[in-house]
Protein backbone atom coordinates (compact mmCIF):
# COMPACT_ATOMS: atom_id res chain seq x y z
CA UNK A 1 0.00 0.00 0.00
CA UNK A 2 1.12 3.57 -0.75
CA UNK A 3 0.29 5.51 2.00
CA UNK A 4 1.14 7.60 5.32
CA UNK A 5 1.39 6.32 9.04
CA UNK A 6 -0.01 8.07 12.15
CA UNK A 7 0.68 6.99 15.82
CA UNK A 8 0.25 7.96 18.73
CA UNK A 9 0.98 5.74 22.26
CA UNK A 10 -2.13 3.65 21.42
CA UNK A 11 -3.40 3.42 17.94
CA UNK A 12 -1.29 2.87 14.42
CA UNK A 13 -3.05 4.30 12.05
CA UNK A 14 -2.18 3.51 7.78
CA UNK A 15 -4.08 5.78 5.31
CA UNK A 16 -3.53 5.21 1.39
CA UNK A 17 -3.00 7.43 -1.41
CA UNK A 18 -5.84 5.96 -3.26
CA UNK A 19 -9.14 7.43 -2.21
CA UNK A 20 -7.32 8.59 1.10
CA UNK A 21 -9.10 5.74 2.68
CA UNK A 22 -8.28 4.93 5.02
CA UNK A 23 -7.48 1.28 5.74
CA UNK A 24 -6.06 0.50 8.90
CA UNK A 25 -6.21 1.50 13.11
CA UNK A 26 -4.00 -1.40 14.95
CA UNK A 27 -4.07 -1.42 18.70
CA UNK A 28 -0.35 -1.15 19.56
CA UNK A 29 -0.45 -2.87 22.57
CA UNK A 30 -3.29 -6.02 21.42
CA UNK A 31 -2.25 -5.51 18.00
CA UNK A 32 -5.89 -6.08 17.31
CA UNK A 33 -6.99 -4.18 13.80
CA UNK A 34 -10.45 -2.76 13.96
CA UNK A 35 -10.86 -1.87 10.18
CA UNK A 36 -12.15 -4.47 8.06
CA UNK A 37 -9.45 -5.98 5.46
CA UNK A 38 -11.16 -5.16 1.83
CA UNK A 39 -11.79 -9.14 1.34
CA UNK A 40 -12.32 -9.42 -2.50
CA UNK A 41 -14.34 -11.91 -2.15
CA UNK A 42 -16.87 -10.03 0.20
CA UNK A 43 -16.45 -6.14 0.11
CA UNK A 44 -12.90 -5.07 -1.54
CA UNK A 45 -13.31 -1.89 0.26
CA UNK A 46 -11.76 -0.76 4.16
CA UNK A 47 -13.34 3.21 4.30
CA UNK A 48 -13.73 4.76 1.19
CA UNK A 49 -14.67 8.55 0.58
CA UNK A 50 -17.92 9.38 -1.42
CA UNK A 51 -17.93 11.88 -3.37
CA UNK A 52 -19.30 13.98 -4.70
CA UNK A 53 -22.53 11.90 -4.17
CA UNK A 54 -23.61 9.77 -1.83
CA UNK A 55 -25.37 6.07 -3.30
CA UNK A 56 -26.73 5.78 -6.33
CA UNK A 57 -28.10 7.93 -8.98
CA UNK A 58 -31.44 7.52 -10.87
CA UNK A 59 -30.93 6.62 -14.11
CA UNK A 60 -27.22 5.77 -13.37
CA UNK A 61 -26.22 9.46 -13.62
CA UNK A 62 -27.81 13.16 -13.18
CA UNK A 63 -28.94 16.39 -14.65
CA UNK A 64 -27.52 19.51 -14.59
CA UNK A 65 -28.17 22.43 -16.85
CA UNK A 66 -30.03 20.25 -19.43
CA UNK A 67 -26.88 18.15 -19.72
CA UNK A 68 -26.90 14.37 -18.37
CA UNK A 69 -23.51 12.90 -17.16
CA UNK A 70 -23.38 9.68 -16.23
CA UNK A 71 -22.22 8.71 -12.30
CA UNK A 72 -21.86 5.30 -10.56
CA UNK A 73 -22.89 4.30 -7.14
CA UNK A 74 -21.14 7.08 -4.21
CA UNK A 75 -19.21 9.11 -6.89
CA UNK A 76 -15.09 8.93 -8.30
CA UNK A 77 -13.41 10.26 -5.44
CA UNK A 78 -12.66 6.88 -3.92
CA UNK A 79 -11.37 5.74 -6.57
CA UNK A 80 -8.95 8.31 -7.61
CA UNK A 81 -5.34 9.10 -6.31
CA UNK A 82 -5.12 11.75 -3.58
CA UNK A 83 -1.70 13.96 -3.33
CA UNK A 84 -0.50 14.03 0.09
CA UNK A 85 -0.58 18.29 0.93
CA UNK A 86 0.71 17.26 5.01
CA UNK A 87 1.90 14.95 7.16
CA UNK A 88 2.91 14.89 11.35
CA UNK A 89 3.19 12.35 13.52
CA UNK A 90 -0.69 12.10 14.45
CA UNK A 91 -2.15 13.60 11.18
CA UNK A 92 -2.07 13.50 7.58
CA UNK A 93 -4.61 15.35 5.38
CA UNK A 94 -4.86 14.93 1.47
CA UNK A 95 -6.09 16.29 -1.35
CA UNK A 96 -7.43 16.32 -4.58
CA UNK A 97 -8.31 18.67 -7.41
CA UNK A 98 -10.41 18.65 -10.23
CA UNK A 99 -9.26 18.11 -14.05
CA UNK A 100 -10.51 17.16 -17.03
CA UNK A 101 -11.24 13.68 -16.38
CA UNK A 102 -13.52 14.87 -13.15
CA UNK A 103 -15.01 17.80 -15.30
CA UNK A 104 -16.52 15.00 -17.58
CA UNK A 105 -18.35 13.80 -15.31
CA UNK A 106 -19.39 16.56 -12.79
CA UNK A 107 -18.58 19.95 -14.15
CA UNK A 108 -17.35 21.66 -11.16
CA UNK A 109 -14.00 23.18 -10.09
CA UNK A 110 -13.63 21.32 -6.95
CA UNK A 111 -11.44 20.51 -4.40
CA UNK A 112 -11.44 18.04 -1.25
CA UNK A 113 -8.98 17.64 1.11
CA UNK A 114 -9.11 15.10 3.57
CA UNK A 115 -7.70 14.90 7.15
CA UNK A 116 -7.28 11.81 10.10
CA UNK A 117 -6.15 13.21 12.98
CA UNK A 118 -5.30 11.33 16.42
CA UNK A 119 -6.99 13.35 19.06
CA UNK A 120 -4.49 15.24 21.23
CA UNK A 121 -6.25 14.36 24.88
CA UNK A 122 -7.74 10.68 24.16
CA UNK A 123 -5.46 8.64 22.13
CA UNK A 124 -8.34 5.91 21.42
CA UNK A 125 -10.19 9.05 19.58
CA UNK A 126 -9.70 9.51 15.54
CA UNK A 127 -11.02 12.59 13.82
CA UNK A 128 -11.89 12.61 10.39
CA UNK A 129 -12.16 15.88 8.50
CA UNK A 130 -13.50 16.92 5.15
CA UNK A 131 -12.87 20.13 3.42
CA UNK A 132 -14.68 20.54 0.53
CA UNK A 133 -13.86 23.67 -1.55
CA UNK A 134 -15.78 25.22 -5.06
CA UNK A 135 -13.01 27.18 -6.59
CA UNK A 136 -15.29 27.66 -9.61
CA UNK A 137 -17.32 30.37 -10.28
CA UNK A 138 -20.87 29.48 -10.01
CA UNK A 139 -22.75 27.28 -7.37
CA UNK A 140 -21.52 23.64 -6.67
CA UNK A 141 -23.56 20.88 -6.20
CA UNK A 142 -22.36 17.90 -4.12
CA UNK A 143 -23.15 15.50 -1.19
CA UNK A 144 -19.96 13.72 1.00
CA UNK A 145 -20.28 10.70 2.92
CA UNK A 146 -18.36 8.16 4.98
CA UNK A 147 -18.16 4.39 4.85
CA UNK A 148 -15.85 2.89 7.37
CA UNK A 149 -16.25 -1.44 7.83
CA UNK A 150 -14.70 -1.85 11.21
CA UNK A 151 -14.29 -5.97 11.92
CA UNK A 152 -16.90 -7.80 13.73
CA UNK A 153 -16.77 -9.73 15.50
CA UNK A 154 -13.49 -8.79 17.18
CA UNK A 155 -12.41 -12.56 18.45
CA UNK A 156 -12.04 -16.03 17.91
CA UNK A 157 -15.01 -18.20 18.77
CA UNK A 158 -17.46 -14.92 18.40
CA UNK A 159 -20.03 -14.13 15.83
CA UNK A 160 -21.55 -11.14 14.44
CA UNK A 161 -24.77 -11.84 15.59
CA UNK A 162 -23.59 -11.60 19.23
CA UNK A 163 -22.57 -7.76 18.84
CA UNK A 164 -25.08 -4.84 18.90
CA UNK A 165 -25.64 -1.55 17.55
CA UNK A 166 -26.01 0.93 20.51
CA UNK A 167 -28.19 4.10 19.82
CA UNK A 168 -27.28 6.12 23.27
CA UNK A 169 -30.15 7.84 24.69
CA UNK A 170 -32.66 6.37 21.98
CA UNK A 171 -35.75 4.65 22.80
CA UNK A 172 -36.90 4.02 19.17
CA UNK A 173 -35.70 4.74 16.27
CA UNK A 174 -36.78 4.49 12.54
CA UNK A 175 -35.31 4.05 9.23
CA UNK A 176 -36.16 4.38 5.21
CA UNK A 177 -36.50 1.26 2.75
CA UNK A 178 -33.99 0.85 -0.18
CA UNK A 179 -35.67 -0.42 -3.30
CA UNK A 180 -33.61 -3.63 -3.99
CA UNK A 181 -33.93 -3.74 -7.76
CA UNK A 182 -32.08 0.35 -8.18
CA UNK A 183 -30.92 0.74 -4.97
CA UNK A 184 -33.10 3.84 -4.58
CA UNK A 185 -34.30 5.03 -1.40
CA UNK A 186 -38.69 4.69 -0.91
CA UNK A 187 -39.09 8.05 0.16
CA UNK A 188 -42.48 7.07 2.18
CA UNK A 189 -41.60 3.35 3.39
CA UNK A 190 -40.07 3.48 7.01
CA UNK A 191 -39.40 0.21 8.82
CA UNK A 192 -38.66 0.97 12.81
CA UNK A 193 -35.27 -0.75 14.68
CA UNK A 194 -36.34 -2.44 17.93
CA UNK A 195 -33.95 -1.32 20.84
CA UNK A 196 -33.76 -2.55 24.31
CA UNK A 197 -32.60 0.49 26.56
CA UNK A 198 -31.09 1.66 22.93
CA UNK A 199 -29.37 -1.67 22.07
CA UNK A 200 -30.50 -3.45 18.68
CA UNK A 201 -28.69 -7.33 18.67
CA UNK A 202 -26.86 -7.35 15.06
CA UNK A 203 -29.13 -10.01 13.75
CA UNK A 204 -27.92 -12.58 10.81
CA UNK A 205 -30.79 -10.81 8.73
CA UNK A 206 -30.20 -7.66 9.79
CA UNK A 207 -29.07 -6.75 5.85
CA UNK A 208 -31.31 -8.26 4.27
CA UNK A 209 -32.97 -5.66 2.56
CA UNK A 210 -29.43 -3.61 2.38
CA UNK A 211 -28.60 -0.81 4.19
CA UNK A 212 -30.70 1.02 7.29
CA UNK A 213 -30.47 4.33 5.90
CA UNK A 214 -31.27 6.66 8.35
CA UNK A 215 -32.55 10.33 8.27
CA UNK A 216 -33.47 13.90 9.68
CA UNK A 217 -30.50 13.67 12.07
CA UNK A 218 -31.30 11.07 13.92
CA UNK A 219 -28.14 9.67 14.79
CA UNK A 220 -25.60 11.83 16.40
CA UNK A 221 -23.80 9.08 18.14
CA UNK A 222 -23.33 5.00 17.46
CA UNK A 223 -21.25 2.42 18.92
CA UNK A 224 -20.54 -1.78 18.20
CA UNK A 225 -21.03 -3.10 21.50
CA UNK A 226 -19.68 -6.36 22.45
CA UNK A 227 -21.78 -9.20 23.44
CA UNK A 228 -21.29 -8.29 26.36
CA UNK A 229 -22.64 -4.86 25.69
CA UNK A 230 -19.42 -2.99 25.94
CA UNK A 231 -18.33 -0.53 23.75
CA UNK A 232 -16.20 -1.59 20.97
CA UNK A 233 -16.34 1.18 18.70
CA UNK A 234 -18.25 4.41 19.04
CA UNK A 235 -19.22 7.38 16.13
CA UNK A 236 -19.52 10.83 17.21
CA UNK A 237 -21.65 12.13 13.76
CA UNK A 238 -23.49 15.10 15.09
CA UNK A 239 -24.74 17.45 12.71
CA UNK A 240 -24.64 14.73 9.76
CA UNK A 241 -28.30 14.88 8.22
CA UNK A 242 -28.27 10.68 7.01
CA UNK A 243 -26.50 7.94 8.25
CA UNK A 244 -26.30 4.68 7.08
CA UNK A 245 -25.38 0.96 8.59
CA UNK A 246 -24.46 -1.72 6.45
CA UNK A 247 -22.67 -5.37 5.92
CA UNK A 248 -22.76 -7.81 3.82
CA UNK A 249 -25.34 -10.66 4.49
CA UNK A 250 -22.14 -12.88 5.32
CA UNK A 251 -19.43 -10.50 6.35
CA UNK A 252 -17.52 -10.34 9.28
CA UNK A 253 -18.00 -6.46 9.26
CA UNK A 254 -20.32 -3.61 10.32
CA UNK A 255 -20.01 -0.11 8.30
CA UNK A 256 -21.14 3.35 10.34
CA UNK A 257 -21.69 5.81 7.45
CA UNK A 258 -21.74 9.57 8.11
CA UNK A 259 -23.37 10.60 5.07
CA UNK A 260 -24.05 14.46 3.75
CA UNK A 261 -26.75 13.47 1.54
CA UNK A 262 -28.22 10.18 0.11
CA UNK A 263 -29.41 7.97 -2.82
CA UNK A 264 -31.74 9.43 -4.97
CA UNK A 265 -35.82 9.26 -4.10
CA UNK A 266 -36.98 5.62 -6.06
CA UNK A 267 -38.32 7.48 -9.42
CA UNK A 268 -36.51 10.56 -9.00
CA UNK A 269 -36.14 12.27 -12.43
CA UNK A 270 -35.16 16.04 -11.14
CA UNK A 271 -32.18 17.78 -12.41
CA UNK A 272 -28.90 18.06 -9.48
CA UNK A 273 -30.24 21.00 -7.54
CA UNK A 274 -33.57 18.86 -6.88
CA UNK A 275 -31.63 15.54 -5.05
CA UNK A 276 -33.08 15.07 -2.15
CA UNK A 277 -30.20 15.70 0.74
CA UNK A 278 -27.94 17.43 -2.16
CA UNK A 279 -25.57 20.30 -0.79
CA UNK A 280 -24.80 23.96 -2.49
CA UNK A 281 -21.63 25.62 -2.11
CA UNK A 282 -20.76 29.15 -3.04
CA UNK A 283 -18.34 29.89 -5.66
CA UNK A 284 -15.19 30.52 -3.92
CA UNK A 285 -16.47 29.36 -0.40
CA UNK A 286 -15.85 26.14 1.49
CA UNK A 287 -17.19 24.19 3.80
CA UNK A 288 -15.62 21.63 6.85
CA UNK A 289 -17.40 18.60 7.65
CA UNK A 290 -15.99 16.08 10.95
CA UNK A 291 -16.73 13.26 12.66
CA UNK A 292 -14.55 11.04 14.93
CA UNK A 293 -14.62 7.65 15.68
CA UNK A 294 -13.47 5.90 18.93
CA UNK A 295 -11.68 2.90 19.14
CA UNK A 296 -12.22 1.14 22.90
CA UNK A 297 -10.13 -1.85 24.53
Amino acid sequence: MKGRVIENEVLRVSVADAGAELVSVVDRQTKHEYIWNADPAVWNRHAPILFPFVGKSSGGGYRYEDDFYPMGQHGFARDMEFVCVECEATSVTYGLRADEKTMALYPFDFELRVTHKLDETNPRLLHVCWDVRNHGEDEMYYSIGGHPGFVVPAKEGESRADYYLEFPGKEDISYSMINLENGLIYADRKSELSLDHGFAPIKTDLFDLDALVFEDYAVEKVRIAKPDKTPYVTMYSEGFPYFGIWSKPEGKFVCLEPWVGRADDDGFAGELPEKTGVQCLEAGENIVIAYSIEFHE
